[in-house]
């Protein structure tokens, strides 16, 4: 049984009509730079989301990068974030010439230890990132509350965990700004790059949207030196037609995560098997699902063996990073985040994956096991 990590093609077909209307429509206005499939997805995803602006931009590494540039962070700034994550939110740090100022996960969430992100904050640190990781939303109360008393922002790195929620609020709502990505893979995906900045901040938003197109309200005239973060009219235009799902969607993940929960309790796996946390008050999308698991390169090659198709999210953190040796870090600074980089594993769980698939995936992680 060929069992891949996503599969797009179930989600696409029941679409493929719409869709292809959608970009034809576009194709038919010649609209391809902003314009109105622009203008209506971004008031649909504020609606969604629940936030005064959604901010349409290129991509979730440019959404953090615009984010950055819109808060005025440069050279001589610190900026607290994870060393466990996707490479761009530490390397829009370094973009903007600021430094990133590492700190190690919580053990059981992935997400940035909260104490230790609030106990590197000192006079330099102009914001701190948490990254909403995997879908599952940072422990934010103490962080929003130390960054408020010292006048830090919070940029909220929700590239995974659009619809994720920290006690009734939604990922994105909650800092100064919010950054989302529409990767494919992602539970809302374009059909390529795309991403969003949140915000209820007027004058942030009005940046942003200065910034995304060069710094420039009238053609020709620069206020600022901004860049091409522009979001295309076709991939609005995709997400226009897959946003009504993605509440369905993400309970489909949600159902496959609590199957694999009870699938991996019933296996008796003796604790050999650690399944994702949750966190009381946070809702978890499952942008991906992840366990621990000893000998995880062994276990992953053996499911690979099988037609079963895993990921490691992520296996090199940031302190280890050789773009990033000059921060001056070495193995054993932050070890919950180094062994997560060498135990986990990411299985299939996207909404179309059968119970038998799963059956499948457990069954040979067992075998791995045994």
């Amino acid at each position: 049984m060929q069992i891949p990590l996503l599969d797009l093609q179930g989600q696409y077909r029941p679409l493929r009509d719409e869709l292809l209307a959608a970009i034809a429509r576009v194709c038919d206005s010649q609209r391809f730079i902003g314009g109105p499939e622009v203008d209506a997805l971004e008031r649909e995803l504020a609606a969604y989301i629940g936030v005064r602006h959604a901010i349409g931009v290129s991509s979730g590494t440019d959404a953090l990068l615009v984010a950055m540039m819109a808060l005025g962070i440069g050279p001589g700034d610190d900026v607290v974030t994870s060393t466990y994550s996707f490479f761009a939110t530490a390397g829009c740090i370094v973009r903007v010439g600021a430094t990133p100022r590492l700190v190690d996960i919580d053990p059981a969430t992935y997400a940035i230890d909260a104490a230790a992100a609030v106990r590197a904050l000192t006079p330099k640190t102009r914001a701190v990132i948490p990254v909403h990781l995997y879908g599952l939303c940072a422990d934010m109360d103490s962080l929003l509350e130390a960054a408020r008393s010292r006048g830090v922002a919070v940029i909220e790195d929700a590239a995974q965990a659009i619809g994720a929620t920290y006690h009734g609020r939604q990922a994105g709502t909650m800092g100064a700004l919010g950054c989302f990505s529409f990767f494919p893979s992602k539970n809302l995906g374009a059909f390529g790059d795309a991403g969003l900045v949140t915000t209820d901040d007027d004058r942030l938003a009005a940046q942003v949207r200065l910034l995304r197109s060069h710094g420039a309200e009238q053609k020709y005239f620069h206020k600022r030196v901004g860049g091409n973060f522009r979001l295309d009219a076709l991939q609005a235009a995709v997400l226009r037609v897959k946003l009504p799902h993605l509440a369905r969607w993400t309970a489909m993940r949600r159902a496959n995560a609590d199957r694999y929960d009870r699938l991996f309790q019933d296996r008796r796996f003796a604790g050999r098997v650690r399944t994702p946390a949750r966190a009381p008050g946070r809702e978890h999308i499952f942008n991906q699902y992840v366990v621990r698991v000893p000998e995880r390169d062994r276990v992953r090659a053996s499911l690979a063996g099988q037609g079963i198709a895993t990921e490691v999210y992520y296996p090199v953190p940031f302190h280890l990073q050789e773009c990033f040796a000059a921060l001056g870090h070495r193995a054993g600074d932050f070890p919950h985040a180094e062994a997560a980089a060498n135990e986990t594993l990411a299985l299939p769980v996207y909404g179309e994956l059968t119970e038998t698939q799963q059956h499948a995936v457990v069954n040979a992680i067992a075998a791995a096991l045994s």
